[in-house]
Formats: structure tokens, C-alpha cells, sequence
């Protein structure tokens, strides 16, 4: 089984949030592969399914941000699972709009709903980063991550969710490099080549 862990805040005003595309990402997810409706458990919203016929759990933590970690922690107690069965989807500062990293491991590097993560269960886990850019102040972020995403990335967002539904299948088979390739792919098609005539067509004659 695969816990995978869109982080996000609950509340509606939050819902377009930068700090949501967790939430987006992984609502996509379960839509894209037909996933059960959400139920209230573990302090959050839980919805199960399969892909490529292994049992997947999307979870959704409702205890904002900060506490993200102690819903996940429960979550990963009850299903009895190890560290390299779970996938945390989030938001990334470091990291261009629409561009998506994948790693295992690491600072929380001032997020921090993976610093409440890494206080319950540890560091070495998957993560899905995603990227939504820098304000360029640091005093700024907080902000920032809070405020909606500006009307000129709705284009990339709409690529980038569907992208990482459809690449999700290489994170099961433990392919983090095949994963990045088919969300770069999808989101930056490679324009078909013409194919060139078998014969040239025969001249006109008078």
C-alpha cells in the first residue's frame, strides 16, 4: 500500500492558496484514477483506491498546515506502514512555477507543514515538490504562500495536474526519474514530426 499526502489548509478561503496545490495535486490524483469519495478520519480527508493494481490511500491532513504531521502520523500508525510507503505532496518555494522535483529526505527548509511531518514520524520520505516560486523577500513568504495564485498560472496548473495524476504509476514502481520525465513530457509535448511521403507523387503530363 502508498500513503500519498496532499498538505494544504482546510478552511475555503485557503483553497487556491499557493500552499494548497498539495491539496490540488492530489485531489487530481484521485479523480484521474476514479478513487472512492472522501471520508473524515485521522484528522483528515481519506480516499481509497487502486493504480496498476496496488491499494493507493490519498489523505488530505484538516489540521492545518503547522500540524500537518500529527494527522499523518496517525494515519501511518493505523495502516501500520514503514517510511518508504509514503508520499508527501507540497508546495516549494526554491523551486520555478510549474516545475516538479522529487526527492527523499532532507530539511524541511522552512515549510512548515513538513517540519510538523519530520517532528512525528522522520525525515526519509518521498516528497513530490512542486514549485510556485519566490516572492524574493523573505519577509514576504508568508504571504505569498497564503495568497492565491496569480491569474497567469492558472496555464501551468492546469498542465501540471493532470501531468502528475498520469505520471503517478512510475512513483509505484519506485522510478523517480521515469516519474519527472513523463511530468516534463506531458506539460512540454515534443512536436510530432512530419513523416516524409513513401513516393513522391508522379509528375502532371500533358
Amino acid at each position: 500500500m502508498l500513503l500519498v499526502v496532499g498538505l494544504g489548509n482546510p478552511d475555503p478561503e485557503h483553497a487556491w492558496n499557493r500552499h494548497n496545490i498539495g491539496f490540488m495535486v492530489v485531489d487530481g490524483i484521485a479523480q484521474r484514477h476514479r478513487f472512492a469519495s472522501y471520508r473524515n478520519r485521522f484528522c483528515g480527508l481519506i480516499s481509497h483506491g487502486e493504480i496498476e493494481s496496488e491499494r493507493v490511500a490519498i489523505f488530505k491532513p484538516t489540521s492545518f498546515m503547522n500540524e500537518s504531521g500529527r494527522a499523518v502520523g496517525q494515519a501511518l500508525r493505523f495502516f501500520k506502514l514503514s517510511l518508504n510507503q509514503i508520499v508527501i505532496v507540497h508546495d516549494d518555494l526554491d523551486i520555478v512555477p510549474g516545475k516538479v522535483r522529487v526527492k527523499t529526505g532532507g530539511s524541511a527548509a522552512g515549510h512548515n507543514g513538513l517540519r510538523s511531518i519530520d517532528s512525528h514520524i522522520g525525515k526519509e520520505y518521498l516528497r513530490i515538490r512542486l514549485g510556485v516560486g519566490h516572492p524574493g523577500d523573505k519577509a514576504m513568504v508568508t504571504k505569498y504562500v497564503l495568497s492565491d495564485f496569480a491569474k497567469d498560472d492558472q496555464s501551468w496548473l492546469d498542465r501540471v495536474i493532470p501531468a502528475v495524476a498520469d505520471a503517478i504509476p512510475f512513483i509505484l514502481r519506485g522510478d523517480e526519474p521515469g516519474f519527472t520525465n513523463k511530468v516534463s513530457l506531458l506539460m512540454n509535448p515534443r512536436p510530432e514530426k512530419l513523416r516524409p511521403s513513401a513516393r513522391a507523387a508522379p509528375a502532371d503530363q500533358d
